[in-house]
């Protein structure tokens, strides 16, 4: 890991200098007097994006009409998009595609995993998961009684190793999402999905808040399925459909039960009866999201000549500059890190608690610093190394020590809950 004994600004600046990513950040639109530290929310817009937007508006769907699912390959976007993924999550081609949402995914490979396990009815998570993927458990539960599909919630928050001792032959599922939302803790994924398999468990995991951001070997790792959205690092805009990710030796075993006609092996033949297309196709439903998905399709681009090696040093190293300043400033003591400090442990992110992490949050915004608060208490930072600097990093941490010196964020307009926090 880099060592920073003397974090100055000379020090930021030479590090920019002689960063390998550092021209990536004009290939990105940012805001003026704006430090994006919410990439892990909502990643910036890549210039490729746009113009890929104006391209389909302007030429492809007022020019060609219908015939562009065609002419321009609209039809294919959802394994072309899936195929640029695929390398990011250490997946074989043949094996991602890109539909829906992460959480309409989550029910298509629950539903699947669950049937793959008759006689078994358990779907282990944490009890702090990601809620959308809990409460999809609960809604499949609904659907098929609670006799045969019952959510166990381990809080392993204090001990670690509670999650570890609750997968047992009894357990079907084993859901886990890589980097915890709010804490930034990264699992050991290798890990944890070589003991479910030990046990006869199916693992899926969420990569919302790592695919983009560190090296992910799904195929490496024997993982059985993964989910996750492309708003966030893979910046393909607010609302981007998500991925899906079945190992190909679960293929022909697959009873997908959304199955809708873009799903069927021939959905032009407009037969009555549903027939399963073979592969990673059996998971599309609906008819794709064509203009949301071709900006996805051009934001991959970003990713093309670097290495996800590269991406998460710097990373680890910009998350370490920004830490290791707040330790220097005597105003930020209040602040405390709930991210583990081990590189090993933590995703692209650092979460700190304070009794008023809200109103901090809201006057950064306002000094045009840009992070985000999780419920109950949570200042979150996200830091995404393709537009990030680390000049950017030093300029934060000194802007929320004035915003703390100087008691600003105690202004009664900081306390005012938005709809989106």
């Amino acid at each position: 890991m880099l060592q920073l004994p003397d974090l100055t600004t000379t020090t930021l600046a030479l590090l920019d200098a002689t960063d390998p990513l550092a021209a990536k950040r004009e290939e990105f639109v940012l805001p003026k007097d704006t430090i994006y530290l919410d990439g892990n929310s909502l990643g910036a817009m890549p210039k490729v994006a746009a113009l890929r937007a104006n391209q389909v508006l302007t030429e492809q769907w007022s020019q060609d009409l219908i015939k562009s699912w065609n002419s321009h390959n609209w039809i294919d976007l959802p394994h072309t998009v899936g195929e640029k993924i695929a390398p990011l999550l250490g997946a074989a081609p043949g094996q991602v595609i890109c539909c829906d949402s992460t959480s309409v995914n989550l029910f298509k490979v629950l539903s699947c995993a669950m049937l793959m396990q008759p006689g078994r009815t358990k779907i282990l998570s944490q009890a702090g998961n990601f809620p959308t993927d809990l409460y999809m458990v609960q809604g499949l539960a609904s659907l098929l009684g609670e006799q045969n599909c019952q959510l166990v919630l381990v809080d392993d928050s204090e001990d670690h190793e509670a999650l570890e001792r609750a997968i047992t032959p009894e357990i079907a599922v084993l859901l886990l999402t890589q980097v915890d939302f709010r804490s930034g803790r990264l699992m050991d994924m290798q890990r944890l999905t070589a003991l479910a398999h030990a046990q006869g468990v199916l693992v899926i995991w969420d990569l919302a808040h790592s695919a983009g951001a560190l090296p992910i070997e799904l195929d490496a790792w024997q993982v059985d399925f993964a989910v996750g959205c492309g708003y966030k690092y893979l910046n393909g805009g607010p609302g981007a459909p998500a991925f899906l990710y079945a190992a190909s030796r679960h293929h022909t075993h697959l009873t997908q039960p959304l199955t809708g006609w873009m799903g069927h092996q021939a959905p032009f033949g407009f037969t009555i009866t549903y027939q399963k297309a073979p592969g990673i196709a059996q998971f599309l439903s609906g008819t794709p999201a064509i203009i949301a998905m071709s900006v996805l399709d051009a934001a991959l681009t970003v990713f093309a000549d670097i290495t996800m090696q590269d991406l998460r040093y710097k990373s680890l190293a910009l998350s370490h500059c920004f830490h290791q300043l707040v330790e220097k400033q005597p105003a930020l003591a209040s602040l405390n890190l709930i991210t583990p400090l081990q590189p090993s442990a933590r995703g692209s992110q650092l979460a700190y608690q304070h009794p008023q992490a809200y109103a901090l949050c809201q006057a950064l915004i306002k000094r045009g610093v840009i992070a985000d608060f999780r419920a109950p208490n949570i200042l979150r930072l996200g830091f995404t190394p393709l537009y990030l600097r680390y000049a950017d990093v030093g300029d934060a941490v000194a802007i929320l020590a004035d915003i703390v010196n100087s008691k600003e964020y105690l202004k009664p307009e900081y306390a005012v809950k938005q709809k989106v926090t």
